[in-house]
């Protein structure tokens, strides 16, 4: 076997090595942060606004009322970016991530590899996906919080500085795009990456809230752990 050649079979074996380790590094951790709590709901909190953390299994939502006291989301999200115009949708969900993977791939089927590693290796952009519903069932996927006032205006807060604005302080609606009549893409700021994912998001959401969350998690799972204890 030439020298050259069992230099490139060994460069290729550290290489496959240091992947594995790197990939069995990231599980480690993301399990292990993901079972530390860092935050935990103030039980002396006014239970004053009814807000919803959702999961479709992969990608976690957090889900607020339309309107309140504190805030009307149709003036900055207006009814009219959706398809269907449907002003009778009392809830909406707010959701994350990559841009190119939000708006490339409806359905896992679609997926691509370059998709997600772009949006892997902070090569990409990101979007809110804000979408209006008339209500969630109860059931394992959707967890219900009670935040006071003051709760809730963090998580406004926290909501509001997602989001990228233009010259004039408007969400920029990425026009064309959606998941079915009563969802909307916008313009967003971070970068989505391994480290810093949609759920990572919602994470942060909830600690932003003053709600139980999690040290660190790329995933639903690690979210939903810390509701089950």
């Amino acid at each position: 076997m030439p020298f050259t050649f069992r230099k490139v079979l060994k460069g290729l074996a550290y290489t496959a090595v240091a992947l594995s380790g790197t990939v069995a590094a990231y599980m480690a951790s993301a399990f292990v942060l993901s079972h530390i709590p860092v935050a935990k709901a103030d039980p002396r909190a006014a239970p004053d606004v009814a807000v919803f953390l959702h999961t479709n299994g992969v990608h976690t939502d957090i889900v607020v009322p339309v309107k309140t006291t504190q805030m009307d989301w149709s003036q900055q999200l207006p009814y009219a970016n959706i398809p269907s115009g449907d002003t009778t949708l009392r809830y909406i969900a707010f959701g994350w991530g990559d841009k190119g993977f939000y708006l490339d791939t409806p359905t896992w089927a679609d997926l691509k590899f370059s998709t997600a590693f772009v949006a892997a290796f902070w090569l990409g952009s990101s979007a809110m996906h804000a979408t209006y519903l008339h209500g969630l069932p109860p059931g394992p996927d959707t967890v219900p919080l009670h935040l006071s006032h003051d709760e809730y205006a963090r998580l406004i807060r926290y909501i509001q500085t997602s989001f990228a604005y233009d010259a004039a302080g408007r969400a920029q609606h990425i026009k064309g795009h959606s998941y079915g009549p009563d969802d909307a893409f916008y313009e967003a700021r971070r970068v989505y990456s391994f480290l810093y994912t949609c759920n990572t998001w919602t994470n942060n959401a909830l600690k932003a809230s003053g709600q139980k969350a999690c040290l660190w998690t790329p995933s639903d799972k690690g979210i939903f752990y810390q509701y089950s204890h």
